[in-house]
């Protein structure tokens, strides 16, 4: 064999060998990437193929799947109510990735989760029959959130305080999911909803802090008391009327200039919302202890899955003294969810402690046998003393008997609660946010509730803006529905 004859030969051989370890790499490294690139159109043909299982409510389920008229798309998934539980299933797409629930249990929803393989599935590689989603939502709760929000731009959300069990979760403006469902006309609905101004896609309860404004008092009320700064809700404060912000010439002003605001005990001050109080008291504890009790209830985690990942509430951080006064009444940079301020009314309510909030109580194979079990497995965590706890419950039915929170008053029920209007844009140009968070205890049958509201934008002027106004009526809603 001559030289050049050679010299071809051995380059062939090693074309052929980078094109063995090539096709060896992409089968064995890099085959699991691709089966599972979200532009391999085998996997949505796959989980289409059969009908997907089902999200419960109420032991009735609120999703479906249709026959397709065409294409290689075999089914679609429906949905019952869909602008109601929006907030709870999000949507499961033909041309776009899942959320909310449907995106978590993808999985066992189409089948392909491993828990659910029996032998045969095992040995033959078949898809196993998919199983279901059985929330803790309850539908009376939902419905009566959903309809009190009405046409404003809000959110809501109700828990159980002894179970942790999530009775509703409300976003408003809300979308049918089913109009993202059909890969021939997503496209269209998922222009018009991005582009709407209100967001609907935006799920308000779970996923937008905004300024929570004096329903966060209760979090430095907490923390005066588990300090030691006051040893109850009746001590008198120290807390000039106006309170001048430390280092600043600016006066920390109360909405009702009339309020008896002046050394004014928490309970006062929680009846009358008074911001120099609770201004004041933000600055004498330090803004270090403020954070860690906000922490204690949830504020800045960034793994609250309930299972859905709730954005964080968040209480800032090196603040001078002038801004920890503006935290103290929920402004400057803390952010809350509803999600959050319902755990804050359900930690009080529930004697201190908190039991770790989830809307889904069990996930299930198709026969119906349970996988998992969420109910069992939450955690408690004591937040504060249970007569700290006793002390704020006091002073919150205060506020509704008495004070800014009258419309959230229920025949038969005793009900604590907070308001907070927290101002929003440059010097409160824009429309405040109105706020309500409280808890319900049904004076026969024992029963509890917490819940939260947040109106982000309504009709109502400007003047009537207010957590009392706004919020309160649809907590009361929420609250009969989830008592009676």
């Amino acid at each position: 064999m001559n030289k050049t004859i050679r010299r071809a030969s051995v380059f062939a051989l090693l074309l052929v060998l980078a094109l063995l370890i090539r096709a060896t790499w992409v089968q064995y490294y890099d085959g699991q990437a691709l089966a599972d690139d979200k532009d391999n159109r085998r996997n949505a043909i796959e989980t289409y193929a059969e009908p997907l299982g089902n999200i419960i409510v109420a032991g009735e389920s609120i999703t479906g799947s249709a026959r397709t008229t065409g294409g290689d798309l075999a089914y679609k998934r429906t949905y019952k109510n869909g602008p109601l539980y929006a907030a709870v299933t999000g949507y499961a797409s033909q041309a776009y990735a899942p959320t909310q629930l449907e995106g978590i249990y993808q999985d066992l929803l189409n089948g392909t989760d491993n828990r659910l393989k029996n032998i045969m599935d095992t040995v033959t590689g078949e898809r196993a029959d998919p199983g279901n989603v059985v929330t803790t939502i309850d539908p009376d709760v939902q419905k009566a959130a959903y309809r009190a929000l009405g046409g404003n731009k809000g959110a809501a959300v109700a828990i159980d305080p002894k179970t942790g069990r999530i009775l509703a979760v409300v976003s408003t403006p809300s979308y049918d999911p089913a109009t993202l469902t059909d890969a021939n006309t997503a496209g269209s609905a998922w222009k018009r909803l991005t582009a709407d101004s209100d967001k609907p896609l935006t799920n308000r309860a779970l996923r937008q802090p905004l300024p929570p404004g004096s329903t966060f008092k209760l979090v430095v009320a907490a923390a005066a008391l588990e300090d030691g700064l006051y040893e109850n809700v009746d001590e008198h404060t120290d807390s000039p009327d106006p309170y001048t912000l430390p280092g600043t010439t600016r006066t920390l002003d109360n909405e009702n200039k009339s309020a008896p605001c002046e050394n004014a005990s928490m309970r006062v001050a929680l009846r009358y919302s008074c911001n120099n109080v609770f201004g004041k008291m933000a600055v004498d504890l330090g803004q270090d202890k403020v954070r860690a009790m906000a922490e204690k209830f949830g504020f800045d985690d960034d793994k609250q899955d309930v299972p859905v990942r709730a954005y964080a509430s968040v209480y800032p951080s090196d603040m001078d003294k002038a801004q920890t006064a503006l935290s103290g009444i929920g402004q400057f940079d803390v952010t809350a969810t509803p999600l959050q301020m319902a755990m804050v009314s359900a930690a009080i309510a529930n004697g201190g402690k908190l039991v770790s909030p989830h809307m889904v109580s069990q996930i299930t194979d198709s026969g119906g046998d349970v996988l998992r079990n969420y109910d069992d497995a939450t955690d408690t965590k004591e937040i504060v003393s249970s007569s700290t706890a006793e002390q704020l419950q006091s002073a919150m039915e205060t506020v509704v008997k008495d004070g800014t929170g009258t419309n959230a008053l229920i025949d038969g029920v005793t009900v604590g609660g907070k308001t907070g209007t927290a101002q929003h844009g440059e010097n409160n140009s824009k429309t405040p946010y109105a706020w309500f968070t409280s808890y319900g205890k049904s004076d026969s049958s024992g029963k509890e509730v917490a819940v939260a509201v947040m109106v982000e934008q309504s009709d109502a002027a400007r003047s009537e803006v207010s957590g009392n106004g706004l919020a309160a009526p649809v907590a009361k809603a929420m609250m009969q529905a989830a008592l009676k």
